[in-house]
């Protein structure tokens, strides 16, 4: 034991930087890997608790007819420990009807509309779900009527509109307010209907009441079809749920399960916080996916610098374990001192790596919970393992050695690898490429959700593009690099002529004889620039859509919607002039009839829409937005549909399409025809279901009315700024409404774009640059280090300081300039295919490539600098004594 504490405390002493060298690349593996880690189940706590969060109704429990309605309540106050509990009375009626009247009799009008639904609330449910209803006009209490339909009917407060029972004799209702309803999607859903046969759209037409009321008119048509007339349950359940969102799902359906087998034939539970819990398990399963494609290759990469640290110091090993065992020291004890080395690296690594990872966290915001300690903990185990791996493995193979002169030969290559021999790097870049090809010509998705199926899984296969082309790419550029550095003196003589000048056929000699040791530096910073590149593409590429994104659903950077009564287009002009708008345009809102199909229309200016708003080429069918505007902006009464529409009426090009549009002068709906120019996908403010898009000058001539119901805005300061300002503005129109694009980015981050890649960036490119550095810095410094003899050999012999300089730079130029540009070459392509392949986490997917430039250069300055340190530290150690360095070694 006193040997072997006398043996570290001369590697202390005597080698502490091979040792530092391999304990930083040990704290960096374990930093990287418990960071990632700890970041990835922090964002899928977070996701889960906002997509829970977001939910307006957690459970719409339908009761069926004859059900005892106090047992139907006290089954759910027991199973889900509800907070909220509100039944709704829903009722089917004929359509309804309101009169309106002008100056003369000959001028009055009445409006009628097809079937509808009226629902009945307890004055106490808009508190309790706040997410369903929000008030534009009128009283908060009383009967309401749905924004769609008052334009429908043409009503507002006061106006009297008759609802036609189904079975009975008409009914009047006075209107006491206007409402819009959020989520009407999941408010009048099909509970317990068959997939693909519930109506695909809620009603058009809503009218909305107090509940004694609601019985009044509706408990004598129950009692004649009581098929019309149904009762549900409004529940919010207690949010004490686990945090991924794959166990909370299951928690959560169990429980609506155990619901329905307690009320067996009662009730039918519609689980709206398992849809949405079931989208947040792909979100969760697309984070994962991304630390896979993200976060380890960097883990794999300081592995390798770790491992390539260790294997440095190689030839001094050799010698240290030749004297030993000249000295009578045995193998087993000179894998003991290996050992001591090995666990001493271990330890340090360990240490530096835990306390790294907590600064990381700290630094980024994350929670150092259960679940991140974890990670770090077995981040560490990891590092600790890796250490014993890097250090005593390549002892073990070294200790077939029993002399100096032995460890002092050079080591030279007996044959080919078999890999070289396979082309395994050839292969595996044409499997890259195929199945790269397949993932962009057939749409893979990462996340599958099979249809039926209530599991989803990550679709593992497409991790095979990006990884063979990393590992192919590594080992065509070993091919390619050994190659050219063995391939003539002469070429390699012109590479390095404005390094070396009249040194230059010496040196080229030099970096032939080093050309293993050159290309493994050269491999190892290419590899270090491509996580680098890739990872900052990527995640550019991700930000710059994530906005796009936001930018989709809200329109513009400030968006500002109204009713067709009191339009926000009035007010353009003060819009305009407000500080820090940098353009305004409007756009018209109404709804048209295609066939049976009511439809959202948008009228715009397609020659100045662009101005406000990002116009992506993904939006239109054929890839070009320009030109899809420049059609309808040929086309007066041109209109852009959706893809299912057109199919669904066949349409081609310059092909007729009558639509229903409601008129200004009698507020009925009249045929207008338009035609076909183009298919549009998405749209700014749209849905995400089919909608029309037309020129707002043909709309507002046909239907009498130019009333802009939207204004959107492009700011060029802080949106929410402006948008506090709009509403100043707007404050005298009833039911305007403004959102701003961080108040969209807010609301569509239940999901994974919660995540928005902003920590993990800080993240992944911190580790990045540090890899680089060390790739580029600390490899060649130890590269250097290690023929420190040879330095002295050459001052021995009378070289100056330029001359042994032109050898020191020469290596280094050439190790940093033809890494980066293979890295490089290598980042952009893993960026494009984690682009392609990772299509389901964009909406819309992006048109190309973002290229963080800012970041780029720094990460060359970093390069350039670590590169400059190297050399500076190889030139210190070459000044030293000759005779004291000879005599070292």
């Amino acid at each position: 034991m006193f040997f072997l504490t006398r043996w570290l405390k001369g590697v202390l002493t005597h080698r502490s930087e091979r040792l530092l060298e391999t304990m930083a690349g040990v704290a960096i593996t374990i930093a990287l890997l418990a960071s990632l880690g700890a970041f990835v189940t922090s964002s899928i706590q977070i996701m889960t608790r906002r997509a829970v969060s977001d939910v307006p109704v957690d459970w719409q429990v339908l009761t069926a007819s004859g059900a005892d309605q106090a047992a139907v309540q006290s089954a759910i106050r027991k199973t889900a420990s509800c907070t909220a509990l509100e039944p709704v009375g829903y009722a089917d009626t004929a359509g309804f009807e309101a009169g309106s009247s002008g100056s003369g009799s000959s001028n009055a009008t009445v409006q009628t509309t097809g079937p509808g639904k009226v629902l009945g609330i307890r004055t106490s449910y808009a508190a309790a779900f706040p997410g369903e209803i929000r008030w534009l006009t009128g009283a908060r209490q009383g009967v309401w009527v749905a924004q769609q339909t008052a334009a429908n009917l043409h009503v507002r407060e006061g106006s009297t509109v008759t609802i036609r029972r189904v079975g009975l004799p008409p009914a009047q209702v006075r209107v006491d307010g206007v409402i819009d309803l959020p989520a009407a999607d999941s408010l009048f859903q099909a509970i317990g209907i068959p997939r693909g046969t519930a109506p695909q759209a809620p009603p058009d037409n809503v009218l909305l009441m107090p509940d004694a009321q609601w019985h009044a008119l509706f408990d004598p048509q129950f009692a004649v079809r009581p098929d019309t007339v149904k009762t549900q349950y409004h529940v919010r359940i207690n949010r004490r749920l686990p945090t991924d969102p794959d166990d909370a799902y299951t928690e959560v359906t169990h429980m609506a399960h155990h619901l329905e087998s307690q009320l067996a034939g009662s009730v039918t539970v519609g689980d709206n916080l398992a849809a949405r819990l079931a989208a947040a398990r792909s979100d969760a399963l697309y984070a994962k996916a991304l630390f896979l494609f993200l976060g380890l290759p960097g883990a794999i990469l300081a592995m390798m610098l770790t491992t390539a640290v260790a294997a440095s110091g190689g030839q001094h090993r050799l010698r240290e374990q030749a004297l030993l065992r000249t000295r009578g020291a045995s193998i087993l004890q000179v894998l003991h001192i290996e050992t001591i080395e090995a666990a001493a690296a271990g330890i340090g690594g360990v240490l530096l790596g835990v306390i790294a990872a907590v600064l990381i966290a700290a630094f980024t915001g994350m929670a150092i919970d259960r679940t991140a300690w974890s990670w770090i903990i077995g981040a560490a185990v990891a590092g600790f393992i890796l250490a014993q791996a890097a250090i005593v493995t390549p002892a073990w193979k070294q200790a077939r050695y029993h002399t100096v002169a032995a460890a002092n030969a050079p080591m030279r290559r007996t044959g080919a690898f078999l890999w070289r021999k396979l082309w395994l790097d050839v292969i595996l870049l044409v499997l890259s490429g195929i199945e790269f090809w397949r993932t962009a010509s057939t749409g893979y998705h990462v996340v599958l959700a099979p249809e039926g199926t209530p599991q989803i899984s990550v679709h593992y296969e497409v991790f095979i593009a990006p990884l063979f082309l990393w590992i192919g790419g590594a080992l065509l550029s070993v091919r390619l690099w050994e190659r050219f550095l063995s391939g003539g003196r002469r070429t390699l003589s012109r590479w390095v002529r404005p390094i070396a000048g009249n040194l230059s056929d010496p040196v080229a000699a030099s970096l032939i004889r080093q050309r293993f040791m050159l290309t493994r530096g050269i491999v190892l910073v290419a590899l270090a620039v491509s996580f680098a590149v890739s990872t900052a593409v990527f995640n550019t590429t991700y930000n710059v859509q994530s906005r796009v994104d936001a930018e989709l659903t809200n329109g513009a950077d400030v968006q500002i919607s109204g009713l067709t009564t009191a339009p926000p287009g009035d007010k353009l002009a003060e819009l305009k002039a407000l500080p820090g708008v940098v353009a305004a345009q409007p756009m018209i809102h109404r709804f048209a009839y295609v066939g049976h199909d009511l439809q959202d229309i948008y009228g715009v200016d397609p020659r100045y829409i662009g101005e406000v708003t990002h116009m992506s080429n993904a939006f239109f069918e054929g890839g070009d937005a320009r030109a899809a505007l420049s059609s309808l902006e040929q086309h007066p009464d041109g209109v852009l549909v959706a893809e299912e529409t057109r199919n669904d009426f066949q349409l081609q090009p310059g092909d007729t399409l009558n639509l229903r549009v409601q008129f200004a002068a009698d507020h009925q709906y009249h045929v207008v025809p338009f035609h076909f120019v183009g298919v549009v996908r998405e749209f700014p403010t749209a849905p995400k279901d089919s909608f029309l898009v037309v020129n707002a000058a043909y709309l507002a001539q046909k239907t009498g009315s130019d009333a802009k119901e939207i204004v959107l805005m492009r700011t060029g300061g802080d949106p929410t700024r402006v948008a506090k300002l709009a509403r100043t503005v707007v404050a005298s129109l009833p039911g305007a409404q403004v959102l701003d694009i961080t108040a969209a980015q807010r609301t569509i981050s239940s999901g994974l774009t919660f995540i928005n890649l902003h920590g993990l960036t800080r993240i992944e490119l911190l580790f990045a640059v540090v890899f680089v550095m060390a790739a580029t810095g600390l490899i060649l410094a130890i590269g250097l280090s290690e023929r420190r003899r040879n330095f002295a050999i050459l001052e021995a012999l009378g070289a100056a300081s330029r001359q042994k300089d032109a050898f020191i730079w020469s290596e280094a130029l050439l190790m940093l300039l033809a890494g980066g540009a293979t890295g490089a070459l290598l980042g952009i392509g893993i960026a494009e295919i984690l682009v392609k392949v990772l299509t389901g986490v964009f909406d819309p997917p992006p048109e190309h490539l973002y290229i963080p430039w800012g970041y780029m250069i720094l990460l060359a300055l970093a390069a350039a600098v670590s590169t400059a340190a190297a050399v500076y530290g190889a030139k210190l150690i070459s000044r030293r004594p000759v005779v004291e360095e000879l005599r070292n070694l």
